[in-house]
């Protein structure tokens, strides 16, 4: 591929311990200065095509349970675990970037320790605690209820089909390759994972005051023919995050950052520019 040849050059692949687990890491470039956290049953190598088109010197890493990373031990706390990952990446500020669950975490790991970042990037963030009582939210759980189903019969290919279909790129699940179709099967109970904190807020990131004291310029971005629940996340970020701007990619969805990295690199690019220019 594209992206492999032009990185090649710089491209390290470590692994070490931070948080408790052997984690799985990439280096694009040379002295990164942007943190890349990828979305659920995805691995850091979901960050290429936009790395390349972005031209962004970045880290990424596998999350517990993911890629080439050691598997969640089903009791630590999903969400807190990866963000204490995310941060022993922060050496120096960074700009933080996350897609969907990933954006949680980024957001979470802003809200604890708002001198890590030099900015924030939240692409499809999933805290559907910022969205209840909208219309919207209660759709989703509609639309939501037979994956839980599905997980509670342990029925975990009809689990995965099913949410694959929601959250997914729009490509039939019978398109899929078969070692793909294992691959979501085989981790889709780290869904369940990150819910207490996506779900319920257990990390208190929506407790009045919080949002509004974080000062980091953050840049919102969300596909148009994304889960209309994720308009109304953004629209509460927006609102409650004192330097925060908000876009509405059109005729994307979910996956934007693999389906039309091009697009989204163009306004990470601007975003970073001017927070460069500020400083």
């Amino acid at each position: 591929m594209i992206w492999t040849r032009i990185w090649a050059a710089h491209f390290n692949m470590p692994r070490d311990h931070r948080a408790g687990l052997s984690v799985y890491w990439a280096q694009y470039g040379t002295a990164p200065d942007t943190l890349l956290i990828h979305c659920s049953l995805a691995h850091q190598g979901a960050w290429a095509p936009l790395v390349a088109k972005a031209g962004l010197n970045a880290i990424a890493f596998d999350m517990p349970g993911h890629g080439r990373s050691a598997k969640w031990d089903g009791v630590t706390d999903y969400q807190a675990q990866t963000t204490s990952i995310a941060h022993s990446f922060c050496d120096a500020p960074m700009h933080v970037m996350g897609h969907s669950f990933g954006a949680t975490v980024a957001l979470r790991l802003a809200l604890e320790h708002p001198a890590s970042l030099r900015s924030l990037t939240l692409i499809e963030p999933v805290f559907f605690a910022a969205a209840q009582g909208t219309p919207e939210h209660a759709a989703h759980e509609v639309a939501f209820a037979p994956f839980v189903a599905a997980m509670e019969a342990e029925d975990r290919p009809r689990a995965a089909r099913l949410f694959t279909d929601i959250w997914g790129t729009g490509a039939p699940w019978e398109s899929l390759p078969d070692s793909q179709q294992r691959a979501l099967t085989d981790r889709i109970h780290l869904i369940l994972a990150g819910a207490p904190a996506i779900n319920e807020d257990n990390a208190g990131q929506l407790t009045p005051g919080r949002l509004e004291a974080l000062e980091t310029p953050t840049l919102l971005l969300r596909g148009s023919r994304s889960n209309p629940v994720t308009a109304a996340i953004n629209a509460t970020l927006a609102r409650r995050l004192p330097n925060a701007t908000s876009h509405t990619i059109n005729g994307v969805g979910h996956m934007g950052p693999l389906t039309h990295a091009a697009v989204f690199a163009a306004h990470i690019n601007r975003f970073q520019a001017h927070i460069t220019t500020a400083v």
